[in-house]
Parts: C-alpha cells; structure tokens; sequence
C-alpha cells in the first residue's frame, strides 16, 4: 500500500531481500517492494525514514491511510504500538529488479559496546528475509532531501563522518569523477568496519578508529584536521555529517580556523549522543 505524502516523497512498503555483514558494527539489508520502480533519487546522501515494526509484529503500524495526517495519526498511537521511525541514508538504488540497499550502523550490537542496542539497531542485527518495514522516501530524483551539492567550481572536497555516515560518504566517493580532489576522514568503532572503497576521484581517505575508551560523541578527526595541510584550493567544499556535537565542532574548525566560507560548508547531525530520534525530533 503506498500513499502520496508532501511530494515529491512518498511512502514504500518493502521486504527484506537479504543482508550481508560488512563488519562488527555495519550490516547491509537489501529490501525490494512492488512500488521501487516509483522510487527516484540522483543523490548519493539521500535521506529515508525507515519504519520498523516493534518484536511481535509482523510489519510496522503507521496510519498511512489518513493521507496527509499520517503524522499526527502516528503520534498519537500508543508507544507499544506505534512504529519505530529512523533516518537513514540511501547505499543504492538498483533496476531490473527494482531494489535499494541501507546501511545500518549497529549501536550496541558490536563487540565492545557499552550500551545496549536501540530497537532500530536490535531490528536490522536480526533482520532476515521477508520481514516487512515501511519507508519514506522520494519520488522526485532531485529533492530537498539531498545534502551534498558541492558548487560548479568546486577544486576539494573535504569529507568526514563517523559511522553512521560511513554509507553515505562511500556513496558519494564512489560517484565523484576523475579528477576530483579529496580528502575524506571516515571515523568507525572497529577495526573490521573499514571498507575499500572504489572510486575514480583522486581521493586519500583516512580511516579513523575510535579508542573504545573514547567517548563516541568525540570527533577523533578534530585533532587529525588541525594537524592536517589541506591541499591548496581556492573553492574548496566541505562536507560534514554524523553526530551532531561532532558535527558543530567541526564546522567551527572549517569556518573559524581555517576560513572557509560558511556557505560552503554542508553539515547535517544524523544524531546527538544521549538522545534517541524520539527525543532529538522533540528538541527541533
């Protein structure tokens, strides 16, 4: 069942295909529905929301039936019930046959993890084929769900996300064409969730790999890009995503440490260390 909903996005009831470890903390979940075909995106950030049913429920419960009301319809259903809502990144977009792939960081699911996981995290650990989630997303290939625009004259793009921006930062990497100068900083929990990442762009990319005594809302990049020479540029474009102090920080680096114009600079907090979604969406 599909419903239009503040086009250019609509939503898309989908199936689990199959999903693939890519690390201790990163799993990829493959799902295809009979309305992808419907699904357009030309951005390698495009943000999604992901409903996901809570354990004994066969698919996620969202009033979707109430059109443009769905939200208030969905607040208002109580907490057991009520599906749970996530952001995330598209990882691909495939035809013939219609699929996308999402790339899920799983918070307290690694080795090591110092809290327990999120229901979202708990969700996509145990997914398997055929379970039923219900997305949001964009029927319109440009829209404003799309973050990264480097402008025309662009001669750097700097790049960093912890591992929640992991898929969209490799998304992006692997569409840059020859000849585009990067630097990226990827900031992941292990070891074993580093990628290769195959991309034409005369791209270094730095691989980070928190200290589990470091606390996960610390940007170890902070100190790497101080430290850093950054190649000279006369229009260079910054990119910054993930957790939301990390990503203010940063920002304060780019713009008031080494003058880049602000208007330059794309920053988007997937997440705020101590909140769930729940509770960062009741802050905005």
């Amino acid at each position: 069942m599909t419903t239009a909903v503040a086009a250019p996005f609509r939503f898309f009831s989908l199936q689990v295909v199959w999903t693939r470890r890519l690390g201790p903390s990163l799993v990829r979940i493959t799902f295809a529905g009979p309305d992808l075909h419907a699904f357009h995106s030309v951005g390698r950030d495009q943000s999604l929301s992901l409903f996901l049913p809570h354990p004994g429920q066969s698919e996620p419960v969202v009033p979707i039936e109430l059109g443009d009301r769905w939200w208030q319809g969905w607040r208002e259903l109580p907490d057991d019930v009520r599906a749970v809502m996530r952001s995330y990144t598209l990882r691909a977009l495939r035809r013939d046959p219609d699929e996308i792939d999402i790339d899920f960081a799983l918070h307290g699911v690694g080795p090591g993890a110092a809290a327990p996981a999120g229901p979202a995290s708990h969700w996509a650990s145990r997914a398997t084929a055929g379970d039923r989630v219900l997305l949001l997303g964009p029927a319109v290939a440009d829209n404003r769900a799309i973050r990264f625009r480097p402008p025309e004259d662009t001669d750097l793009v700097v790049m960093w996300g912890d591992e929640t921006a992991v898929p969209a930062a490799t998304a992006v990497l692997e569409s840059l064409s020859a000849g585009t100068r990067v630097r990226a900083w990827l900031e992941v929990g292990h070891a074993g969730d580093i990628q290769d990442v195959p991309t034409e762009a005369d791209a270094e990319i730095t691989w980070l790999v928190r200290d589990q005594s470091r606390a996960q809302g610390s940007p170890m990049a902070l100190g790497a890009l101080r430290d850093a020479r950054l190649p000279p540029a006369e229009h260079p474009y910054v990119w910054i995503t993930g957790e939301s102090g990390c990503v203010k920080e940063l920002r304060r680096h780019f713009v008031g440490e080494r003058g880049i114009d602000r208007r330059r600079v794309t920053f988007v907090g997937y997440w705020r260390q101590g909140l769930s979604e729940e509770q960062l969406r009741a802050h905005e």
